[in-house]
């Protein structure tokens, strides 16, 4: 398959009119898979609402057919699309963390998504990236965007284009490289279908933050065990798995930061 390729900059051409994003949205329209950046990762982009779109992301990830997909939006409109209600505390954690590295569980509408998205759960998982390229690549699409992290599972997650290539060229109709990421893990997921919202995976926004907004929050206690259908993305199968040896060094701090710095220069 053959991957195109758009180079977007960030403050210049993340504009849904922009030449790039707009071939890109095509794609998606399509039921293609393209990965774009976020504020978090890169990720791999698809139509929520259609099946076949969503299969390809599986397929593309080597990703388990039963590990749920967070639908990424750029406005509050599209959330009334997809969910039953916007519970008190989600209303709340909007304010203070959209855009950004938060994901926050909805009951769902039914008939509205892709059964593969929520892997038959009654609920849906909802973020809004604080990303200019893609907040403008949703609006350019007029789509919820299924977007798990654009690598193949159990890699560890894409930071830049670079790394989505070495992972899925042939794999994927096309990237846009926005350059690096900002953060480089994925966003927490808090549940608020419960009466005292549950973190189903811990991420870019704290526990503390969360409380700070509104209150008492608890962890899911199946972070420790692993076990169950995960009503979470990204919490049941082997995460963060990086292929390469590890070193231990034993020296002065100037003398580590060095060695960093030749290695870094070496690429």
């Amino acid at each position: 398959m053959k991957m195109n390729y758009w180079i977007v900059e960030n403050n210049v051409d993340s504009d849904k009119s922009c030449p790039q994003i707009v071939e890109a949205s095509q794609f998606l329209k399509k039921n293609e898979v393209i990965a774009f950046p976020t504020e978090t990762v890169y990720g791999l982009g698809a139509n929520a609402k259609s099946d076949e779109a969503v299969d390809k992301i599986f397929t593309a990830k080597g990703r388990p057919s039963d590990n749920p997909l967070i639908v990424h939006i750029s406005n509050k409109e599209q959330l009334t699309e997809l969910v039953e209600e916007i519970p008190p505390a989600a209303e709340i954690y909007m304010k203070n963390f959209w855009p950004g590295s938060l994901t926050i569980i909805f009951k769902k509408k039914e008939g509205v998504l892709s059964e593969r998205v929520t892997a038959g759960l009654a609920t849906v998982a909802v973020r809004m990236p604080d990303h200019p390229v893609a907040l403008a690549l949703i609006e350019a699409a007029n789509l919820p965007i299924a977007a798990p992290s654009a690598n193949v599972s159990g890699r560890p997650s894409p930071t830049t284009a670079q790394h989505v290539i070495k992972d899925l060229a042939g794999k994927i109709s096309g990237v846009i490289n926005g350059g690096e990421t900002g953060v480089g893990v994925e966003s927490t997921v808090v549940d608020c279908t419960s009466e005292v919202p549950v973190i189903l995976r811990p991420g870019g926004v704290t526990k503390e933050q969360l409380e700070e907004a509104a209150g008492p929050v608890s962890v899911d206690p199946s972070l420790k065990k692993g076990e169950g259908a995960p009503k979470s993305p990204g919490m049941k199968y082997t995460h963060y798995a990086p292929d390469a040896p590890m070193v231990m060094l034993e020296g002065s701090v100037d003398w580590i930061q060095s060695l960093i710095d030749e290695k870094e220069m070496k690429g």
